[in-house]
């Protein structure tokens, strides 16, 4: 069975995610997603638990598809969960050259491949960074997000902008 595991901090998860879960799971026989939390990031939007909500909930058309959460090394979990591949989404040349490092460091620490799918042009300029902004100013993100992460995002879901 191939395994493809696809990390992210998903904060939040956004329609380019979900292109390259969907894409992924026409790969792979099973797709975990590793909702990361990453301390290098600034102040998360959404708790860790909010996020597998958001992206368990935005994946349930996704018959092979499970959703996990981490807080260690992206290796010890490929490991854990037997992945054949690490997968990551690419918008930008920008993208590529940070993964590339990341993609050569994983495979030296564990002999585990990285996969690139690149996103479609019309996914590419999504960034969680600049949802996180326009919805946190009172801006409407519904057209770049699933619908379930867009009930969180709509101010009126909390009583006032995140």
């Amino acid at each position: 069975m191939t395994v493809g595991l696809i990390p992210g901090s998903f904060d939040p998860f956004h329609n380019g995610h979900l292109e390259v879960v969907e894409r992924a799971a026409t790969i792979f026989d099973d797709v975990v997603v590793a909702a990361i939390r990453n301390p290098q990031k600034s102040q998360p939007m959404f708790s860790l638990e909010e996020r597998r909500e958001m992206i368990a909930e935005s994946c349930a058309h996704i018959t092979n598809v499970r959703i996990v959460s981490i807080s260690t090394l992206l290796v010890n979990v490929a490991r854990d969960v037997g992945a054949t591949a690490i997968v990551k989404g690419l918008r930008a040349v920008s993208d590529f050259e940070s993964e590339l490092q990341m993609a050569q460091m994983n495979r030296s620490l564990s002999g585990v491949e990285t996969l690139f799918i690149p996103t479609s042009s019309h996914h590419s300029f999504i960034a969680s960074r600049l949802l996180r902004e326009v919805a946190r100013l009172g801006g409407d993100v519904s057209a770049f997000v699933p619908a379930p992460v867009a009930l969180r995002l709509a101010p009126e879901s909390s009583g006032e902008t995140r």
